[in-house]
Order: structure tokens, then C-alpha cells, then sequence
């Protein structure tokens, strides 16, 4: 019994040994990858056979330990020598190897491609789009991607006919149903901890299967497929998904896009709220839309209204009231019909005023004739004109107006052949001369006036020059300005523009003159309807109501052109159905045409924000111009400043809301920097006089929502404007800092605006107080999509980063962070 019971303890030592040795081996490859980890907690479960010496070391190795049933929390900051194990009784250990750490596991580099290029074709005939969309895309990592396309559909339902092809070959594909679609987008989202998907959530999908693209290969993939288009307020609306480009890892090489709209009636309007495009009229029945970018990221969709009608003039409006305890903002597109060119067009007098001082020799001068003959091609035979060319003195083509015909074309091309440069500049003089050509009110006028230089000769003064020209236009002439480089009296040239019913323009020394005066007389060319103007009437209005419409722009009285358009933002007080109401005249009978219309109590989404955001463009550029041309008016540096807070237009008066520091409670001290930065508008002459007009003529003629464009834009006019900027407390490098800012802590998103604070972006009007009651919300739990479940698009088009955000929903502040 003895020898038995001896064995046992025998045997139960050497399990004993046995089993803490392996543990200890266990252990001691464990640390190891510890220490390798560096400090990174790692939960280990651990078998009840360590001794209290193993474990006390254990201990003392780790550092912070938990240790509960079995599982050891360790966490190590330095490398660690491993004890010899205590073990009982004392006797050297069996030799047995320690197995080796194994290495770590390689982390497979990420998959990155970019576009390379992306083409939209697209032809539109009864309301119906044929797309075809071209995108080539590379894989610029060292691994084989397993791609799967997928393309959000522009409305739910609404297209069919769907064919995929990669490199020409046919892939598999499908559509998804919204409710599919939203769980697969939900996966994805979840999946990659990443909300570049969840703005289409609520959208079908169309998804191909697996392909694969090796590393460093390139395919093109095309997509067809035909589409319903919605109509709004009589107007056709072509909506293409052109945002999902925005992950590419580097900007499109190329990106093009061409709408071909065909009808059986007249085109008219023919508008994108979201892109700057050109336009081609081949005939009534059909026009040609085309967008072209290089080196570009995009961030919007693009979008494009158009309408067909019989009537001389076509006139739509568009409403929208984000706020119901504010007023609404309203936009109203207009278009003469093309035939009017042959049919409805009025004679019109068209007088061109050059400059031929000394400055304008070489280049300028040359490029100036080019200008005049531009002019000449926009006059039709019966037209009245006139060429004038000024230094010291004043020149005319002829003594009185010429008829427009053959033969006074040929002599006029000679005439401005002759125009050479040398001499002051007389620009008063100039100026009275043209206008006391014009004599026939019934007729409209233009008179395109270019200048280089500052007045030099005759009546030099500012106010004096603006006032006689003033005086002088009898007949409500339009003044259209060219100021050519940057030794101009730039206020001079607003003045002249804003008090002539016209618009001024500059030319930046390497710009061409003849591009610019040629645009212009591209839209002169055939005055259909003049002096136009917009009311709005209703059924229940009263004599004593104010004026439904209020801040309209463009201001005052305007001209409608065969093939132009007219685009009319502004505000309305109360909402109605009713009728919009455009009267003006045709030659010397006047003319009325009406529309019906709907003012809106609310805005169910955010399609129409670019109404609300390009009003607010346009009387940014209005409330500088009161400002450098009237003086300072304290409510209107307040309202400039509002608009930029709420609406995110800043301009380098107010630039520096971009800083991570500035909140709306901080309006006392806004309004200070504000008037200090205001003083630049003192500079009339030079670049820094230059850049400011011109941004502000171009905030006033502006033709879509602000875009990435704007705020690059903006950058370049800081930095143009910052000598004339430096205020106290206003330092250059403070001014570099801020056109940093402009581009790193602003985000236009739909219908608000969000600056960077610290370490979160902000919906621009939430106060500090509201943010410090906002409600926390995890990103990707289940809460998070409770509330995308719940307000679908209203929320995700917000979304589009991991970094915390606050925004305000139904009265409630979220801050959703991960």
C-alpha cells in the first residue's frame, strides 16, 4: 500500500509539474505578444492550477490585473523576463521546449481604386431619359479586388431596362426593391462603420454580382437603363446620382455629361440648380445640356429642370418654406420663345463705348476690336448703332446712329480696324455723348461701356461722373460696364452700373476681352419682352396688403431675350394659390402674362433648398452693394452677417465665422471684426478694389446654389483682398489661417450649413446652451438606425462623416458620434 500510495503522489507531482509548465509556457508566449502589442488590454482565460507564487508574478509582471474565475486581464507596457516556475518539491525542471510565438498575422493591405473618368449620355423624349452611364475605374492597390457595383436609383420605381456591361461584357445584375435595398445598405453601413451609403437609404438599388479586377488593372463599366422623370410645378426634372463619385480616393481625371432633350412642342426654361452648364438652342423643339469638369471631386447631384409650352413666354415658379413661422423663398423661371428671334423681336439701339488711352496699347487694344466686332454680330438688320472711341477726346463711328445693314457692317469693320491707343482717359465726356445718341424711348437701349483706367481727363470726380451720367439717361438706357485689369475706379464702374439699370464685369489682366463683351452680346441679341416686372395676386388680397414678393432679384425692371432666361429669386410674406403675374412691353405695347402658382405653407424635403441658398447669394451681393455705394448701415452689416451664419455665403468680410472659435452668441463681437473688415470697400482703385467688386457682381448675378467652386472661389478673393483687409487685430498670417479655415471647416449640406467647433461639426445656428442639452446617440447601434428608419433622407443627407455631429430635428439636438 505504501509503495501504491508513494506512486500516486509520484504521478500527481508530475501532473502537477506537467500541467503548471505548460500553463507557464502558455503564459510566457502570452507576454511576450503583450509586450509586442505594446499596451493594449487582453482577455486570457486561464485553468485554477497556478500557485500563488506564479500568480503573484504574474501580478508584479502586469500590472493592472483582473483576475475572476479563471480570466486574467493583463495589460503590459515593457518588455518582460520570464521567472523560473515555482514548483514543489525544489528539483530541476523536465526539459520541455517552450513553443514559439507565432507571428503575427499579416493584415492584408486595404483595396484602393479611383475613377478614372465617368460619362453620362442621355437623350429625354416624353418625359422618358435613355441614360447610359461610362465610368472607368483602376485598382490602385497590390491585391485582386472582388468588386460589386452598385448604383442608387434616382426614384424609387421609376426605372427599367437595366443592362450592365463591364469592358463590353454583359455582367449578371438585378434591381432592388426600397426595402430590400434599405436592409443591404444597412449591412454595408454596419459592416464598414462608414455612412457613405445611408443618404439612399429609402432608394432602390440596382447591384451586379462578384467580378474580379486584378491589382494595377483598369475597367470600364456602363450602365443603361430608361427613367420616368417626375414633373414639379410643370417643370420635367432629370435627377442623376453623380455624388457617389465623392469616394474615390482621388479626384476624376474627366468627368462629362450630355442631356439631349427632344419634345414635340417648344422647350423653354431649361435650368440646373446644381451645375454651371452650357446650353445649346439647334431649334425650338430641341436643346443640347452639357457639364465638363477635370480634375474634379463631385459632391452634388446633378439636376436639370426644363418645360415646354406655345405661349410667347413661359414662366414657372418654384416655393419653398423650410420654416413655417418664417417667410418662404420662391423662384421664378422665365423664356421667350425662340421664334421669337424672327417673329417677336423689337429694334433695338445698341452703342459701344471704347477706350483708347495709352494703357491700352499691345494686347488690350487688340483684344478691345475683337470686342466691337463681337458687338456688331449681335445686331439684326433695322437695329440702330453706333461706335464710339474715347482717350482725351471723344470719337464717333458716325455723327448720329446708323441703321443697321450690309453696308454700314462693312465700314464699321473698318472703322475699328483704325481704333489705336494713346491719349487720357475722358470717360465722362464718353459716357454723355452716348447717351445723347438715344432718343427714341420705344426702343430699347444698351450701351456697352469699356474702360482700363481711371478718369484722367475732363471731369475727374467719382460722384461728380455718376451723377451727370444719371441725370443724363433720359430714356432708361442699360449701362453695361467692362472694367479691363486692375487700374480701375472699380466703385466708379458699380455706380455707373447700379444706377443705369445694367451690370458691371472685370476682366482680370490675363482673362480675354473679347470672351467677356461677347457673352454678353450673345444674350442682347434679340429683346422680346422689356422692363419686366413680377407681382403675385390671389383671390382674397386686399388694396391696404403689402406686396406678397419682397427682396427680388435681379432688382428693378429687366429684359427678356429670345433664347435667354430669366431666373427671379426672392421672398413671399403669407402663402396663397394664385397667379404670378409678368408685365412689361413689346416694342411700344404693353404686355401682360400670368401663370398659375402655389406659395407653400411647408417644404416636405430639402429638393428645392438651392431656392432659399441662391436668394441668399444674391442679396449678400445686393447688401455689399448698398454698402460701398450708400455708406454704412448698421442693419445691414447685421443681416450680412446673419445670412452668412445661417446660409454659410461668407465673403472675406466674414470669413472668419469659419473659425473653429465663432458662435452665434458671439454676434456683438462678429459685428465688430465685420466693420472693421468693411473699411476695404474704401479701396476703389487696384486688385484688392477689383476682386471685391467683382465677387460681389458676381454674388448678384449668380445662377445656382453655392458649390465646392464657391468656397475655392472665396479662398482666392481672401487672399486677393488682404492687404486692403489689414485691420487692427488683423494680421496676414491671421488672414492665411483663415483661407485654411474656408475650406477645412464649412460643409453646405442640402438646406444648412455646418462649421467645424473643436472636434465636431455643428449645425450653424445651434447655440452652446443646446448643444450642452443635445442627446447622445451612438452611431451604427440600434438607436442610430431607429432614427434613420424614422427620418429617412431628412437626417442621412447629413450624415456623411463619422466625425460627430450635432444637428436639430423636429425641435430635438442630436449629437451623433461613434
Amino acid at each position: 500500500m505504501r509503495a501504491q500510495a508513494k506512486k500516486y503522489r509520484t504521478e500527481e507531482r508530475k501532473s502537477r509539474f506537467a500541467s503548471q509548465a505548460g500553463t507557464i509556457a502558455l503564459l510566457a508566449a502570452l507576454v511576450l505578444l503583450i509586450s509586442w502589442m505594446g499596451t493594449i488590454p487582453v482577455l486570457f482565460w486561464l485553468p485554477e492550477v497556478l500557485d500563488s507564487a506564479s500568480l503573484n508574478w504574474l501580478k508584479d509582471l502586469a500590472g493592472p490585473v483582473v483576475y475572476a474565475q479563471g480570466l486574467l486581464l493583463v495589460e503590459s507596457e515593457e518588455p518582460v523576463q520570464l521567472p523560473r516556475p515555482g514548483i514543489w518539491p525544489p528539483r530541476p525542471p523536465i526539459p520541455r521546449p517552450i513553443p514559439p510565438v507565432p507571428p503575427p498575422r499579416p493584415v492584408p493591405p486595404p483595396a484602393t481604386y479611383k475613377v478614372d473618368e465617368i460619362r453620362v449620355q442621355a437623350v429625354v423624349r416624353h418625359q422618358t431619359a435613355q441614360v447610359e452611364v461610362s465610368q472607368t475605374f483602376l485598382n490602385t492597390g497590390s491585391r485582386q479586388m472582388e468588386v460589386v457595383f452598385v448604383f442608387p436609383l434616382p426614384y424609387d420605381g421609376a426605372v427599367d431596362r437595366m443592362t450592365f456591361l463591364v469592358d463590353g461584357k454583359e455582367v449578371p445584375a438585378r434591381l432592388l426593391p426600397a426595402e430590400e435595398a434599405r436592409r443591404f445598405y444597412e449591412q454595408i453601413v454596419r459592416r464598414s462603420l462608414d455612412p457613405a451609403l445611408l443618404e439612399w437609404i429609402g432608394t432602390g438599388l440596382f447591384r451586379t454580382s462578384v467580378f474580379p479586377v486584378p491589382p494595377g488593372a483598369k475597367r470600364t463599366v456602363s450602365l443603361r437603363y430608361n427613367q420616368f422623370l417626375r414633373m414639379q410645378n410643370g417643370l420635367v426634372d432629370f435627377l442623376f446620382p453623380l455624388s457617389t463619385a465623392k469616394y474615390t480616393s482621388e479626384p476624376l481625371r474627366e468627368l462629362a455629361i450630355r442631356v439631349s432633350i427632344e419634345s414635340e412642342e417648344e422647350i423653354k426654361n431649361v435650368y440646373s440648380p446644381t451645375h454651371t452648364v452650357q446650353i445649346d438652342r439647334p431649334d425650338p423643339r430641341r436643346a443640347i445640356v452639357r457639364y465638363e469638369a477635370r480634375g474634379t471631386v463631385p459632391t452634388t447631384d446633378f439636376r436639370l429642370y426644363y418645360d415646354v409650352g406655345r405661349d410667347l413666354v413661359s414662366g414657372r415658379l418654384l416655393s419653398y418654406r423650410p420654416r413655417s413661422d418664417e417667410d418662404g423663398y420662391f423662384m421664378i423661371l422665365a423664356s421667350p420663345s425662340i421664334r421669337a428671334r424672327e417673329t417677336q423681336a423689337v429694334g433695338k439701339t445698341v452703342i459701344f463705348v471704347v477706350d483708347r488711352s495709352g494703357s491700352m496699347s499691345g494686347k488690350k487694344i487688340e483684344q478691345a476690336r475683337e470686342a466691337a466686332k463681337q458687338v456688331l454680330s449681335a445686331l439684326r438688320p433695322g437695329d440702330l448703332f453706333n461706335i464710339i472711341a474715347y482717350d482725351s477726346s471723344v470719337e464717333l463711328f458716325r455723327p448720329e446712329l446708323q441703321r443697321f445693314d450690309d453696308t454700314t457692317r462693312a465700314q464699321a469693320l473698318g472703322y475699328i480696324d483704325g481704333i489705336y491707343a494713346g491719349g487720357s482717359t475722358n470717360i465722362n465726356d464718353a459716357l454723355l455723348k452716348a447717351l445723347e445718341q438715344i432718343q427714341d424711348p420705344s426702343r430699347p437701349s444698351y450701351i456697352i461701356f469699356l474702360t482700363d483706367g481711371l478718369p484722367t481727363a475732363g471731369v475727374t470726380g467719382e460722384m461728380q461722373i455718376a451723377q451727370n451720367v444719371k441725370n443724363a439717361n433720359r430714356h432708361r438706357t442699360r449701362i453695361f460696364v467692362f472694367g479691363v485689369g486692375y487700374d480701375v475706379n472699380a466703385r466708379l464702374l458699380d455706380r455707373l452700373a447700379s444706377d443705369n439699370f445694367g451690370t458691371s464685369a472685370y476682366v482680370r489682366p490675363e482673362e480675354n476681352i473679347e470672351a467677356a463683351v461677347g457673352q454678353l452680346c450673345q444674350r442682347l441679341t434679340a429683346p422680346v419682352v422689356t422692363d419686366v416686372q413680377v407681382r403675385f395676386v390671389y383671390p382674397e388680397a386686399r388694396p391696404e396688403d403689402p406686396p406678397v414678393f419682397y427682396q427680388v432679384y435681379p432688382k428693378g425692371p429687366m429684359d427678356l431675350f429670345a433664347g435667354d432666361q430669366l431666373v427671379v429669386v426672392g421672398r413671399y410674406r403669407r402663402t396663397a394659390a394664385g397667379s404670378v403675374i409678368l408685365s412689361g412691353r413689346v416694342g411700344e405695347e404693353p404686355y401682360e402674362f400670368s401663370f398659375p402658382a402655389e406659395l407653400v405653407s411647408s417644404s416636405p424635403d430639402t429638393t428645392l433648398s438651392f431656392v432659399e441658398k441662391l436668394w441668399a447669394m444674391r442679396r449678400v451681393g445686393d447688401i455689399l452693394e448698398e454698402l460701398d455705394l450708400r455708406g454704412r448701415n448698421e442693419e445691414l452689416i447685421k443681416e450680412l452677417v446673419q445670412i452668412a451664419t445661417r446660409h454659410g455665403i461668407l465673403t472675406p468680410y466674414t470669413s472668419f465665422l469659419a473659425d473653429e472659435g465663432a458662435r452665434p452668441e458671439l454676434m456683438a463681437d462678429h459685428l465688430r471684426r465685420a466693420r472693421e473688415r468693411l473699411e476695404a470697400q474704401k479701396v476703389a482703385e487696384g486688385k484688392a478694389a477689383v476682386v471685391q467688386r467683382a465677387m460681389a457682381s458676381g454674388l448678384r448675378q449668380a445662377a445656382q446654389a453655392p458649390s465646392a467652386e464657391f468656397f475655392g472661389g472665396l479662398a482666392q478673393s481672401l487672399r486677393d483682398m488682404a492687404p486692403a483687409l489689414a485691420a487692427p487685430g488683423v494680421s496676414q498670417k491671421a488672414l492665411e489661417r483663415e483661407e485654411e479655415q474656408l475650406q477645412r471647416n464649412i460643409r453646405q449640406i442640402a438646406d444648412r450649413t455646418f462649421f467645424r467647433r473643436g472636434d465636431r461639426w455643428v449645425q450653424s445656428d445651434l447655440t452652446e446652451e443646446q448643444e450642452k442639452r443635445a442627446i447622445r446617440v451612438r452611431m451604427f447601434t440600434n438607436e442610430f438606425f431607429a432614427l434613420v428608419n424614422r427620418y429617412g433622407r431628412r437626417l442621412t443627407q447629413y450624415l456623411q462623416t463619422t466625425e460627430p455631429m450635432l444637428v436639430e430635428l423636429d425641435g430635438k439636438v442630436y449629437l451623433f458620434e461613434l
